[in-house]
């Protein structure tokens, strides 16, 4: 596999960072490789991604997600395979670091070239800086999932509140 790794800075919190990347249908708008994203399960999303007429379609499970923190995905189809983190971290200026570092499986004999790397690290660090202008031009984020996920179970940041046992009208 080849591993992959691009940070970037951006100039809003980690909190309005984090929550926009959770967005995941929102990726095609700032994202040139990002066709559609399509949530199919709490933990599961559909890809559609590619440059001009090349597209790939595969689906992805999110393993582990802390908010504010970091998001670990994997692939679930044999092509492209891949896994990954994104990691947000906050800078002493108050913006965040997103730190982006992805392991690919080559496809095919092309992939094992070592310019493949390259040319994902190259795709990778120009989202990234569509990232940046993204959510530096909103200035805040589009919506939020501030649950958890661990081992692939999902765990709702804001449990809901118990049932009452006492009646909601006056006993008089």
């Amino acid at each position: 596999m080849h591993t992959v790794e691009e940070k970037i800075e951006v100039a809003v919190p980690v909190r309005t960072a984090y929550d926009q990347w959770t967005q995941f249908k929102s990726f095609p708008r700032f994202m040139a490789s990002v066709k559609r994203v399509e949530q199919v399960g709490p933990t599961v999303t559909a890809w559609v991604i590619g440059y001009g007429p090349v597209h790939s379609e595969f689906e992805a499970e999110i393993v582990e997600q802390e908010p504010d923190s970091r998001l670990v995905w994997r692939s679930l189809d044999r092509r492209p395979r891949h896994r990954g983190e994104v990691s947000f971290s906050p800078t002493a200026d108050g913006g965040t670091a997103v730190t982006v570092r992805m392991e690919v499986e080559p496809r095919g004999m092309a992939g094992r070239l070592p310019r493949a790397s390259r040319v994902t690290g190259r795709v990778v660090r120009l989202e990234l800086g569509h990232f940046k202008e993204f959510i530096e031009g909103l200035g805040e984020a589009g919506g939020a999932w501030r649950g958890a996920i661990h081992n692939g179970h999902v765990r709702h940041a804001e449990p809901n509140p118990p049932r009452s046992r006492v009646p909601c009208w006056p006993v008089g």
